[in-house]
Parts: C-alpha cells; structure tokens; sequence
C-alpha cells in the first residue's frame, strides 16, 4: 500500500516568501505614492508647468483682429463665388449643373431655362448652403468655364440658417463683412 502523495515542491522557500513580502511591501507603496501624487496634485502642478514654459513673453503672438486683417494661408478655400465677364458684367455659368453634380453634400442647386432663339441655357436661379457646405473644392474643379470659385473669404457668420443659403445675387457680390474702425 501506498502512502499519500507528498508535493516536491518547496513552498516554506525563504526565496519566494522574501518576493512576496517585497511584492506587498512594493503594491503598499505604489498606492502610498499614488495617493500622495493625487493629495499633492502632481499632474496639475505638471501641466501648469508645461503650460507657462510655452507663455514665455516672447513666445506670446496677438492678432489684432477687427482692426488688422490676418493672413490666410494662400490654399485656402472659403467663401464660393459666381465670378462674372469682365466687360460684359454677365455670370460665367452656363448652367452645366456639373458642380451640383460634383458636390457630395448636395448643396448646389442650379436652374436654368432654354432660350428658344440662341438655344442655349440660361442660368435662373442659383443655390449654395453654406451650413453643410465642407469647402472641399470639388465644385470648383468641376466647373469647365471657371464660374465657380472659392474665395479666400473666411468670414461666413451668420444668426440665421437662412443666412447660410446663398442664392444667386449673394454668390455674385460675395460676403461684406462689416469693418471695424477705432
């Protein structure tokens, strides 16, 4: 008859007591620290200090905005534009309805009526809704007689939604933002 099983492990080892002593004393000091980092706010005194390293005086730029008005980038793409003929003060568009067509948001809506005696279209009514619009471009590269463009116009508020849907009249004269004189 056989006796019981005995382990030949070694658990009274004073190797693996000692790592779990240290591994409690460790996790005991660990949460000792992190409540000490928390009491003493260790995060937001170092944040603090990035934050006033960069606000060195000479790092500071202001733009005087109203006042003077701020360079923008030369790609930038803002306000649209329904550009006219130079000499004869008629839109360019010949109501193709190719930017509508290019447009992922859908924001374009052109009519247009044939004339009976030149049989060619003519533009009525023109519709751009700004309040969707991504200014991504793909309007204005669409356009085959250069009709369309967007400006380097940035200022586009408005109080109203309506304000943002620009009919024909509007994309012509473009944005008049208001000018501030001191």
């Amino acid at each position: 008859m056989m006796g019981p099983l005995r382990s030949t492990r070694k658990t009274d080892s004073p190797r693996l007591s000692l790592s779990r002593v240290f591994l409690g004393v460790w996790s005991r000091a660990g949460a000792a620290f992190a409540l000490l980092k928390k009491f003493l706010l260790l995060d937001l005194l170092e944040g603090l200090r990035v934050t006033f390293k960069a606000q060195h005086p000479s790092k500071i730029y202001t733009e005087q905005y109203p006042a003077e008005r701020p360079a923008v980038a030369e790609r930038y793409r803002g306000a649209p534009r329904l550009n006219n003929h130079p000499e004869t003060n008629q839109t360019l568009c010949i109501a193709c309805d190719l930017c509508a067509i290019a447009c992922p948001e859908n924001l374009i809506v052109v009519g247009s009526v044939r004339n009976p005696a030149t049989r060619r279209k003519e533009l009525t009514t023109f519709t751009y809704d700004l309040s969707r619009c991504m200014f991504c471009g793909l309007c204005e590269d669409a356009c085959p007689v250069d009709a369309l463009e967007l400006t380097q116009d940035f200022e586009l508020a408005s109080y109203t939604r309506e304000g943002l849907i620009w009919d024909r009249q509007m994309l012509e004269e473009g944005p008049r933002p208001v000018r501030y004189s001191s």
